[in-house]
């Protein structure tokens, strides 16, 4: 992977969620878990996660809920969703697959098999998460040589907007609040103010030429988004 994936694993046996964790952190993921519902709803928009794994019956409300309610937030209205269940009627996966969910698997299961079955969800979503080179309307990012064009022409950047960038390439048209950027692209956010993410956006901004590229959701945050300057 170019990056370690960000997975957020939403399940209440802890003993399973424990094998499930130990065989995706092998892989090179970081994951956050929790078995709650509400939980996992909230830790959807903190950790912004890059993959989600769901049980469908778990703690507060369904995974089902959980799964509907996601689709329903700007915010992560296109996160890779895999429902994890025990339920293996075909009326369930389809109900799971209707409300959103990318995949689905069923106990019991190989945890190697639930491994691949992620990685192929993220590879169909979000392929720039095994990419070596990142393309975005006219914005290329050389993941090696750290270089970026656009149109061809070569771009400068400092660390921290070659990071910010970096994210918004890999996430297109998602959008991100302040918070959420700040824990991402910064090591250490906590010793940093929220107004530091406005100023490293109109940098990025005045760097790439084209300032509505990155488009300010209001009340919410900022996405890149090639439809803004269409």
């Amino acid at each position: 992977m170019a990056r370690q994936a960000q997975l957020l694993l939403v399940e209440d046996d802890r003993s399973l969620a424990e094998l499930i964790t130990f065989h995706f952190e092998r892989e090179g993921y970081r994951v956050t878990r929790t078995g709650d519902g509400e939980e996992a709803l909230i830790l959807a928009d903190e950790v912004s996660p890059d993959l989600m794994i769901l049980d469908w019956m778990i703690e507060g409300i369904s995974g089902i809920e959980v799964c509907r309610r996601l689709r329903r937030r700007q915010t992560t209205a296109n996160l890779p969703i895999l429902m994890l269940t025990a339920r293996g009627e075909e009326d369930d996966r389809v109900r799971g697959l209707e409300t959103g969910a990318d995949d689905y698997i069923t106990k019991p299961f190989s945890p190697k098999e639930l491994v691949a079955r992620a990685a192929a969800v993220l590879r169909r979503v979000r392929p720039a998460l095994a990419a070596q080179t990142l393309d975005y309307a006219g914005l290329e990012m050389d993941l090696v040589a750290h270089r970026v064009r656009r149109d061809g022409k070569t771009i400068s950047l400092g660390p921290t907007e070659y990071r910010l960038l970096r994210h918004f390439l890999e996430n297109p048209g998602r959008v991100f609040s302040r918070q959420q950027l700040l824990e991402t692209v910064w090591p250490h956010s906590e010793d940093i103010e929220l107004r530091t993410v406005d100023v490293h956006i109109r940098r990025l901004r005045m760097a790439i030429g084209e300032p509505d590229l990155v488009r300010t959701v209001r009340s919410a945050g900022y996405a890149l988004d090639a439809e803004a300057i269409a």
